[in-house]
């Protein structure tokens, strides 16, 4: 820290030598104690400075440097805003005011202060790079998108912009594009990727249903971390996906074994021995997943037992008031007509389909099922 920068912004204060050395001296100490952590020890020396220079820059941004570490945000963005007033040109106050107003949730008084940053800074990569992650968090497409571009125009291969653009495209379902920019990412530093990166490009196959790709990547991130959720889920729900219960069933036990009352993995446990006619077995995992707590798709799971056990009253009651609660659920109608299809009537089966389609909704499913029963 020179003696030049402790002067910067404060005329017309003027210091003398002996001063200008002290207050070196002081704020040097202060800023190495809030490297190591040590922020009561940073906080004495700055508070010396003030005392004796109640305008210093470098004190009030220390002082809120403090506060920021001890996440106490307000109290920290008291000490920036006194020093902006005073400096504002004062590029670590802004910086400092930006991370509080992120951390208290305010994110365009954060963009604020970022953007009074880049005045003075306009290639900072990691500040353009919060500014389009802020963007992006307040759903403002045009902007986030434009603002990682900012970013990779100065670095082609800017991580943060590259992750940053694939989550933006992600979150508004474009999975194409988003897998161009991760994919981008992984072939720069394959392997010194995130594991969430490997995840995310998983999931993107995943939503766009090129499962056996999905695979490739969820596998990738398991040799990272063979117990990581999302990797097994992730696996999971691609050989699911692909319709090999068998294989997708060893990865939900896997889930259970960390996590034995997730009552989502239970559910799809119970749905894979379902599936694969193990049917006690699917009525137990059932079951656990209802212990817990009320599940929509277990209640279904135990009905679809009902009714390959040839109990179709049971099934027809558990999902009529299924039904009953979720009236737009054409799943339910699908299930109940396919009951009263195995029951032998088809005009019972015809009049479920119908009840839904008069609802005024528009679906392909209901629709071909009903024009099928009514063609036969």
């Amino acid at each position: 820290m020179d003696n030049d920068k402790i002067l910067d912004n404060e005329t017309p204060i003027h210091f003398d030598a002996n001063e200008v050395e002290e207050i070196t001296t002081l704020s040097k100490r202060g800023y190495q104690l809030l490297k190591e952590n040590l922020v009561d020890g940073a906080e004495e020396y700055f508070k010396t400075i003030l005392d004796k220079y109640p305008k210093n820059n470098y004190a009030l941004v220390g002082l809120g440097d403090v506060e920021r570490k001890r996440k106490n945000f307000r109290k920290a963005l008291s000490y920036y805003t006194t020093c902006l007033n005073l400096y504002p040109n004062n590029n670590y106050a802004h910086f400092g005011a930006a991370d509080c107003h992120k951390a208290l949730n305010d994110l365009e008084s954060a963009i604020i202060s970022w953007y009074h940053y880049l005045q003075n800074d306009p290639k900072n990569l990691t500040v353009l790079s919060r500014v389009a992650d802020a963007y992006r968090r307040l759903k403002i497409f045009p902007k986030a998108k434009q603002t990682y571009l900012q970013v990779l125009d100065i670095d082609s291969q800017n991580s943060y912009a590259l992750i940053g653009l694939g989550y933006l495209h992600f979150d508004f379902h474009e999975y194409e594009t988003a897998l161009k920019y991760w994919e981008t990412m992984y072939q720069i530093d394959p392997k010194g990727v995130d594991i969430r990166v490997l995840t995310t490009i998983g999931n993107c196959h995943r939503k766009l249903k090129t499962f056996e790709k999905g695979l490739e990547y969820f596998k990738k991130a398991l040799d990272f971390d063979p117990q990581n959720f999302f990797a097994l889920f992730g696996i999971a729900d691609c050989y699911r996906g692909m319709l090999e219960y068998d294989s997708s069933l060893i990865y939900w036990l896997k889930i259970l074994e960390n996590d034995p009352k997730n009552k989502i993995i239970l559910t799809r446990a119970g749905d894979a021995y379902r599936v694969l006619h193990d049917l006690d077995h699917a009525e137990e995992y059932y079951k656990r997943a209802l212990a817990i707590n009320f599940d929509t798709y277990a209640i279904l799971g135990l009905a679809l037992l009902s009714k390959e056990r040839g109990n179709y009253e049971d099934a027809i009651s558990r999902i009529e008031k299924l039904r009953s609660n979720d009236p737009k659920n054409h799943r339910f109608y699908i299930e109940l007509s396919k009951c009263y299809l195995d029951m032998g009537n088809k005009e019972q089966a015809a009049a479920v389909l119908q009840k839904y389609l008069n609802l005024g909704i528009y679906n392909i499913y209901i629709s071909t099922m009903l024009d099928k029963i009514q063609a036969d």
